[in-house]
């Protein structure tokens, strides 16, 4: 076996065998503590302030669906909207869900429904909050912003995929005066964000964000095997510039030969 192919695979073993135990030790039981995430810890002042307010909180788990390499994203957004759902009925403030994609809707109804169920609010849950607007990009945005600036929403939270619509929805609720709360793996959509919204998650933090709005201990022990990996190819990268300072090039022959 070539020595890097021989490199990779050891890489690949070493790299999911993280996950894997980091994920077995969440079964059994073991709690892992993740770095507070700003914008995640600003959602209940959002809500807070709408409710003190008496207007609406809108949100929004992007525009992707639920199949295709953004799916992740939408999961991510639907699992914060578990929270910021709960959040809305502890407090009585005003929900919004705006919704784009037609196979998003009943997922978004259900975790909503959910939310209200478990904070004892069943007889204040409305399931004309959680609507479908368009599966058009732009007749979506534009629904989107006039939501938000005939309700004069308190606070957005726009968390999931985006594209060319985010500053168009991003700028209609600075106008609006909200607290705005975004996030996306889409990167080339992040400056646009850190533009005109409070606070944003910038790449993993959307899925670290649903991980911890969720609870679910399998997704929190694979964030925590993933920061292994992270470790493992920075002790590499350390490795590789010392030796390479030292006159040594035996990293890039293990890697590149």
């Amino acid at each position: 076996m070539k020595s890097e192919v021989l490199f990779q695979f050891i890489s690949l073993i070493l790299i999911s065998g993280a996950i894997i135990y980091c994920i077995q030790r969440a079964h059994s039981g073991a709690q892992y503590k993740i770095r507070l995430i700003a914008g995640l810890e600003a959602i209940e002042e959002a809500v807070g302030r709408a409710t003190e307010m008496g207007r609406m909180v809108h949100f929004t788990p992007g525009i992707a669906g639920v199949d295709g390499v953004n799916a992740a994203q939408t999961f991510a957004g639907l699992e914060t909207l578990g929270m910021v759902a709960r959040l809305v009925a502890r407090y009585g403030a005003r929900l919004f869900v705006s919704i784009r994609i037609p196979i998003v809707l009943p997922l978004a109804e259900e975790i909503v429904k959910q939310a209200y169920m478990s904070e004892g609010a069943v007889e204040a849950y409305d399931q004309e909050c959680v609507q479908y607007l368009s599966s058009e990009q732009f007749a979506y945005a534009a629904a989107v912003m006039g939501i938000i600036q005939r309700e004069k929403a308190a606070a957005s939270i726009l968390l999931g995929a985006f594209w060319a619509e985010s500053l168009m929805i991003a700028e209609a609720g600075f106008h609006a005066g909200a607290i705005q709360i975004a996030g996306s793996a889409n990167i080339h959509q992040i400056p646009f964000f850190v533009a005109a919204c409070d606070y944003v998650l910038i790449g993993e933090e959307l899925y670290a964000a649903g991980a911890i709005a969720s609870g679910n201990p399998v997704k929190l022990g694979s964030i925590a095997g993933q920061d292994l990996s992270k470790l493992y190819v920075m002790i590499i990268l350390v490795v590789g510039v010392i030796a390479i300072t030292l006159g040594s090039d035996f990293m890039v022959e293990i890697m590149n030969k």
